[in-house]
């Protein structure tokens, strides 16, 4: 298309001078003033952060003095790749950026574009850099959803600096989107707001008279609050609305005041309360069932105090661990495939993230609550530091000691049997001078027949 026709068709405005033809580029709305300026918009778009300052959480990344606020308060962005969970600040960051910078923004949404939308958003850049010489930012949201054609299409005017790329995206860069955008892009990690940054958002909305709910005579509980933070999952937004919903569906008693109690918490996020704080006895005791649990091998009773302890927001990784530590103590030589099963989970859990993590940690819970029992390794173990601590004093024979470099010299090695050179490859010999029984096998599961191998090779090598 010719260059005056893209430029009439992307909202340039003809002018003549002296007779000459011209455009004049058309100023760029504010996007923060017009989103925060109607009282009918969501409350998590009204508050969303004017500047840098009101920012809350990323330290890490728009800190003071860090990259890419450095980047932002120059005006030097090149093209970023923001990623994180919901409600974490992607959106509001790229709005501050928006506010600050004198390049032309143009936002776009990858679910409802395609590939001819974004020929157009190029060409308009391209026309606005040689008229005006002036960049353009394009917030791509969602990134994710473009396909690798799409992605392909963006890549050689983001190589050429025509057009300066935000993307945003919820799901991680590296598999979704194509290496050669992500080697043009600095990416950054947002992390899930911690409960400190939406306390504030949440005071600094019941108190903002303009944007927020300030004019509302809101009395709300520590206990309301506490749930509010708790169950929005570092999610500001979801906190927001919850906030908002549960102050615009209070009645005022007789003083005028919109009583917001743990009762319109609930109700707001549509989650009940439970009574779980990761500090207090409570959470040692539900930890405490839920072993108990699964050392009872009752899965019933183990996936439920799972499912309270993740809903009430325990570490889903504290989780893994405590399960590892019962395949291990409880279950032991039984099933040896339950210890490798709950390490596996363990990782498991650390690379998929929750919700989904609560499903391997279920099968996991589950087959370990089900194996057969045996506590004979975390008795043998005992029993061995009892031994070390308090029994006889025992040194190494010297058949058993090390005999490279120069021990061979000094006997270390002499009159060692090589098991694998007698029959049934076993032989017996003295590994443990004055011996003490400190494994005791029971015959559950594995460990039977464990057991039954033992005693056989034992009456073998006796009759031989």
């Amino acid at each position: 298309m010719p260059l005056y026709l893209t430029l009439k068709k992307e909202g340039f405005k003809q002018i003549k001078t002296n007779g000459s033809a011209g455009f004049l580029f058309m100023e760029q709305t504010d996007f923060l003033k017009n989103e925060a300026k109607s009282k009918h918009k969501p409350l998590a778009l009204r508050m969303a952060p004017k500047d840098l300052e009101s920012f809350m959480g990323q330290g890490g990344i728009v800190g003071e003095g860090k990259l890419l606020r450095r980047l932002i308060e120059s005006d030097s962005l090149r093209s970023v790749i923001f990623f994180g969970p919901p409600g974490s600040g992607k959106s509001a960051l790229t709005r501050i950026i928006a506010s600050k910078t004198k390049a032309y923004f143009q936002e776009a949404n990858a679910v409802t574009v395609g590939i001819a939308d974004i020929r157009k958003i190029i060409d308009s850049a391209k026309a606005r850099l040689e008229t005006t010489g002036k960049k353009t930012i394009l917030m791509l949201d969602e990134i994710h959803h473009f396909n690798r054609s799409q992605q392909d299409a963006l890549l050689p005017d983001v190589e050429r600096g025509v057009v300066i790329l935000i993307g945003i995206t919820t799901e991680n860069p590296f598999f979704y989107i194509n290496a050669a955008i992500i080697s043009r892009s600095t990416v950054f990690e947002f992390f899930s707001l911690n409960d400190e940054a939406l306390l504030k958002i949440m005071e600094s909305a019941l108190a903002d008279k303009e944007n927020g709910l300030g004019n509302y005579n809101v009395k709300i509980s520590d206990e309301a609050k506490k749930h509010l933070i708790t169950n929005s999952n570092g999610d500001a937004r979801k906190l927001l609305n919850a906030l908002e919903i549960g102050v615009l569906s209070t009645k005022t008693d007789a003083n005028g005041v919109r009583v917001f109690d743990i009762f319109v918490a609930q109700e707001s996020l549509q989650k009940r309360a439970i009574v779980y704080d990761k500090s207090s006895d409570a959470h040692y005791d539900h930890v405490s069932a839920f072993i108990k649990s699964m050392r009872g091998s009752d899965p019933d009773a183990s996936v439920y105090w799972l499912a309270k302890m993740l809903l009430a927001g325990e570490d889903p990784r504290f989780i893994a661990r405590r399960i590892i530590i019962c395949a291990s103590e409880d279950v032991g030589m039984a099933d040896p495939r339950a210890l490798m099963f709950a390490v596996s989970a363990l990782e498991a859990v650390k690379f998929v993230g929750m919700p989904e993590a609560r499903i391997i940690l279920s099968q996991a819970a589950i087959y370990v609550a089900t194996a057969p029992k045996s506590n004979s390794t975390y008795l043998a173990i005992e029993k061995a530091l009892n031994e070390v601590k308090n029994g006889k004093i025992r040194q190494v024979p010297n058949h058993l000691k090390d005999a490279t470099l120069d021990g061979e010299k000094l006997g270390h090695g002499k009159g060692y049997k090589y098991p694998h050179d007698f029959k049934y490859h076993y032989v017996q010999q003295n590994y443990f001078p004055n011996p003490v029984e400190l494994y005791v096998p029971s015959k559950e599961g594995y460990e039977g027949k464990l057991c039954e191998r033992l005693f056989k090779l034992k009456q073998k090598a006796n009759k031989s």
